[in-house]
């Protein structure tokens, strides 16, 4: 069994004598692990976020396998060395995909997303929005998308400015407005990627794509979320760019 594809590094561990675990994220084959020969030599490859050129062998299907060659394409975190909320953004969105993405199962479109994140990320006040809209992507990819398309009061799809933490489900200013101590706030720029970006609407992104993250996905593994979100909350706070 084998194969060769384009992936995401999202992690490596050592692993005996010499020798790495590497988990990548490849747009055809999803969430895959393998063992690394070579361990000290192709660390500075395997740092998260990393693209490299994979090809995956085992003997059967099911067993852990190996990467040979695994070359590095793109060094992404190592041109974010000088931005710490970007790298504190890139190690999120791994873990993420690390935490809640199947092994062995493509999302091609997740894949897709988590790429065009990390292409933006050089640019500061770009990313940050990409990267809520990111965290939407990929409760949709699993199958716990919002619906933002229309009010689910009213049918409109203008004015949309609140979610349903029940139902995740839009509703308009108006029809939210008698229930707004228990509904999320809806930033503008998730519905309508026209809109002007205000101060406070990447925190209501954060907090609206993280309620339904920890409760559709963390909660039903039995964990919390990602140590590395947290940190890159803090990291935008403290630069305020939230």
């Amino acid at each position: 069994m084998h194969w060769t594809d384009h992936a995401i590094v999202l992690g490596a561990r050592h692993f005996g004598e010499g020798k790495l675990v590497a988990e990548v994220f490849s747009r055809e084959h999803g969430r895959f692990g393998g063992v690394v020969h070579g361990g000290r030599r192709a660390a500075p490859s395997l740092q998260a976020g990393n693209l490299v050129h994979a090809t995956w062998k085992a003997r059967l299907s099911d067993q852990l396998g190996f990467f040979y060659p695994l070359e590095l394409a793109e060094p992404h975190a190592t041109r974010l060395l000088d931005d710490p909320a970007a790298l504190a953004g890139l190690s999120s969105a791994v873990s993420l995909i690390r935490g809640v993405a199947p092994e062995r199962q493509a999302y091609p479109q997740l894949y897709d997303a988590l790429m065009v994140l990390i292409e933006a990320m050089p640019h500061r006040d770009i990313w940050p929005a990409l990267y809520a809209r990111f965290e939407l992507g990929l409760l949709a990819a699993l199958g716990y998308g919002l619906d933002l398309s229309r009010c689910a009061v009213t049918g409109e799809n203008e004015g949309l400015a609140w979610v349903s933490p029940r139902t995740g489900r839009a509703a308009t200013a108006e029809a939210g407005a008698p229930h707004a101590d228990v509904l999320l706030r809806l930033p503008p720029f998730l519905v309508d990627a026209e809109a002007e970006l205000k101060s406070g609407d990447v925190a209501d992104a954060f907090a609206l794509a993280g309620y339904f993250l920890e409760r559709r996905l963390f909660d039903h593994k039995g964990e919390g979320m990602p140590e590395a979100r947290r940190r890159l909350i803090e990291r935008l706070g403290f630069a305020g760019r939230l």
